[in-house]
């Protein structure tokens, strides 16, 4: 089940070739129990790529580069997801309408809006990094990719519904447990503390704020989406950058 699992979660979540075997609900909760290794991998390519391109041109290119490259190993799937949500939430619509605004192919004014900040955000937050060290740059690029997968396990709580029937986000909604949840969590925040202490805690920061947009879409939208996931994702990323540039 591992390589099955490893395989759906790369295979759906990134741009690498991999053939997925099994395309169930058993699989695709194994998927999203193993996602922080697919947020290990793209953080590892970004973080690298961003280092050396900090080393030539300073710490704010290298932040760029880091999240051009988050961007398109992953197809930008979770910044259109980011988008969608806000466009969904901001709407003030019905939540049928809402999530038919959601799955429309543009975006509106406010998923424009929280696009720009949250990528400003990031980039800031890594650029400061950088100009500390190439070594913590990269080390924060890794840090937010594995945060940001690490919220999916609490977006597909067993708990918590499906909004629509279909999709990614029905395949995978209430499939995981939370025992599996906390301990991914724990095991992700504990790694990152062993590189800085800040970092565990910016893991454990990161995923709290995801868990209350988590709230609020379930409120809004009654369960989750595949749009719903990857806000999820971006929203811990970035949490998880800006709670460790504080520190």
């Amino acid at each position: 089940m591992v390589s099955h699992a490893l395989r759906f979660a790369f295979g759906t979540l990134t741009v690498f070739r991999v053939r997925v075997h099994r395309w169930d609900r058993a699989a695709g909760g194994a998927a999203m129990v193993v996602a922080p290794v697919v947020g290990l991998v793209v953080g590892v390519l970004a973080g690298a790529v961003g280092a050396l391109v900090a080393w030539r041109g300073g710490g704010l290119l290298g932040g760029v580069a880091v999240v051009g490259v988050g961007a398109a190993v992953t197809r930008g799937l979770h910044l259109d997801g980011i988008a969608d949500v806000a466009d969904g939430l901001g709407s003030g619509k019905p939540a049928e309408d809402a999530l038919r605004i959601m799955k429309q192919s543009d975006i509106g004014p406010f998923g424009v809006l929280t696009l720009v900040i949250l990528m400003l955000a990031q980039v800031g937050a890594l650029a400061g990094q950088f100009e500390t060290s190439l070594g913590r740059g990269a080390g924060a690029a890794v840090l937010a990719a594995v945060a940001g997968r690490t919220a999916l396990l609490w977006g597909c709580l067993r708990q918590v519904p499906a909004a629509r029937p279909g999709g990614l986000g029905a395949m995978v909604a209430g499939t995981v447990s939370p025992v599996a949840a906390t301990a991914v969590t724990l095991l992700a925040a504990g790694a990152a503390a062993a590189w800085r202490w800040q970092g565990g805690v910016a893991v454990l920061v990161g995923t709290a704020v995801a868990a209350g947009l988590l709230r609020r879409c379930v409120r809004r939208f009654g369960g989750v989406t595949g749009d719903v996931l990857g806000a999820l994702v971006e929203t811990s990323a970035t949490a998880t950058l800006v709670a460790l540039a504080l520190m």
